[in-house]
């Protein structure tokens, strides 16, 4: 498979295509600037072609045994994991990902795979009691039909098939529309993997495109009735305007501002591990990535000591080497504004237990603490190796920093006496919350999604068959009814 020579193109109803736009995007590898490919863009007319190719091949599709849905997307699991060195070595080379993370991202999305395989046969339909004498009402879960994806960069292989799967597992057709930064491993290599599985055309159709060619025309197309959008509250804040204006569903996956926190009877040196690996894993390109470090001020000396030290040691540079812990951020606007960021943070008052430099797209990680309790930065999103350390006072105090963000998506605590961890996170304002662990995690069947500024919705198992099917209801009068007129 070549990736970046036969992937690199609009798939539209089984077909892969250039797009009829004036301009192109360029695909460049973040680590060394090469061009990995170059893209012209879709246009409104080829939106309007691949929703109305998705509405034809749905109908016929949800009609379909669910035990042949499932046959298709077992299929893509196996063409999956023929293609698997290929796929890491892909999201090495578009993403910048250490090995380590190209592996990771890969290994949760054959999970996913595997999930959405089962989901086919998940649907239930249920009968419920009437009030009217001969009657029975039915409700059936039935696919909603096509449902758009727009993926971010950071994930962008697992996040979409995340959505991609199991709409089609359930009976819908699929139109994405990958990151401008990603747009093979995020579009043209899940396309692949499916026409390799088989999957009639029409049911999955790949736009490369951007919002200046194309406008809202993705969202507020008649045929979409759900948008899956993972990406920064500020545009998932425009889409799910969008949406709601045009009585459509959307499933919005948005920023994080995740707290890792240290309560006073924590194992040390393991809250260490765990917050080195939240904070800096994928260069901090992760909605769920722990920005704050809150530590209890008794443990605040040795818990700073030994997690500087930790990220002294960790190693920036080329992705492909296995050795490297810390590869590019993926462009050089995202390096230019983490410098800012960091340089901001200085100029308020803060001071940088580690200042890394930034090295054409390679930034080196920062550890900034003593930020005003008034800082912007503590209550943004920061996408990148900068960590904030904080210390609090008491459990109230932590928890009050903790919720002190307009954001909710992940956090962490990490303490010897589990049910205070379970009662502590019980109170902060999240979707997702670990007791001694990390901030970063996914799994298949458990719910995903954020609280506030973080999004609307949730995936993964149960979660996803809300998201991806409607429900309809079918009375059946056995006899006669009595109309009053």
């Amino acid at each position: 498979m070549s990736f970046f020579t036969d992937l690199a193109h609009q798939y539209i109803d089984g077909e892969w295509r250039t797009g009829s736009g004036s301009w192109d995007i360029i695909d460049f590898n973040p680590y060394n600037g090469e061009k990995l490919a170059s893209l012209t863009v879709a246009t409104r007319y080829e939106v309007d072609e691949a929703y109305r190719a998705a509405e034809r091949a749905q109908k016929s599709w949800a009609a379909a045994s669910p035990y042949t849905r499932r046959a298709v997307i077992e299929r893509a699991l196996r063409v999956t994991e023929d293609r698997e060195d290929e796929i890491v070595e892909a999201i090495i080379d578009e993403l910048g990902g250490t090995r380590l993370k190209a592996e990771y991202e890969v290994h949760l999305a054959k999970e996913f795979l595997r999930e959405a395989s089962q989901l086919a046969l998940r649907p239930e339909g249920r009968i419920f009691a009437s009030t009217t004498d001969g009657k029975e009402n039915r409700v059936y879960r039935v696919p909603v039909g096509v449902v758009g994806v727009i993926s971010p960069f950071n994930f962008p292989f697992l996040v979409t098939l995340k959505s991609v799967a199991p709409a089609l597992a359930l009976g819908n057709a699929v139109v994405i529309k990958p990151n401008q930064n990603t747009p093979v491993v995020g579009g043209g290599l899940i396309a692949r993997i499916f026409e390799g599985a088989g999957l009639e055309a029409g049911l999955l159709n790949v736009l490369v495109t951007d919002i200046a060619e194309v406008g809202d025309a993705l969202i507020e197309h008649p045929v979409p009735k759900v948008i899956s959008f993972a990406g920064s509250d500020r545009v998932g804040r425009h889409v799910g305007a969008v949406t709601a204006s045009h009585f459509k569903r959307a499933i919005l996956e948005l920023s994080g501002n995740s707290a890792l926190v240290v309560l006073d009877d924590a194992d040390v040196d393991y809250a260490v591990d765990a917050a080195v690996f939240s904070r800096f894993v994928y260069q901090g390109q992760v909605c769920m990535a722990a920005n704050r470090i809150l530590v209890d001020r008794s443990l605040a000396a040795e818990f700073t000591k030994k997690f500087v030290a930790r990220v002294k040691d960790l190693k920036t540079g080329d992705p492909r080497d296995p050795d490297t812990q810390i590869g590019p951020v993926i462009n050089a606007f995202q390096a230019d504004a983490l410098t800012t960021l960091v340089d901001q943070g200085l100029a308020e008052g803060a001071t940088a237990l580690v200042r890394g430099r930034t090295l054409g797209n390679l930034v080196e990680p920062t550890v900034l603490t003593d930020l005003p309790d008034d800082s912007p930065i503590l209550r943004q999103e920061i996408f990148g190796p900068v960590a904030l350390l904080v210390t609090f006072d008491d459990e109230e105090h932590a928890v009050r920093l903790a919720n002190d963000t307009p954001y909710g998506l992940s956090g962490a605590v990490h303490t010897a006496n589990l049910e205070r961890g379970v009662s502590f996170s019980r109170r902060i304002e999240t979707g997702m919350m670990h007791v001694n662990d990390g901030t970063v995690h996914d799994e298949p069947f458990v719910a995903f999604g954020g609280e506030k500024y973080s999004g609307l919705g949730r995936l993964n198992g149960d979660s996803t068959v809300d998201a991806f099917t409607t429900q309809k209801w079918i009375s059946v009068q056995h006899g006669k009814s009595r109309f009053p007129l």
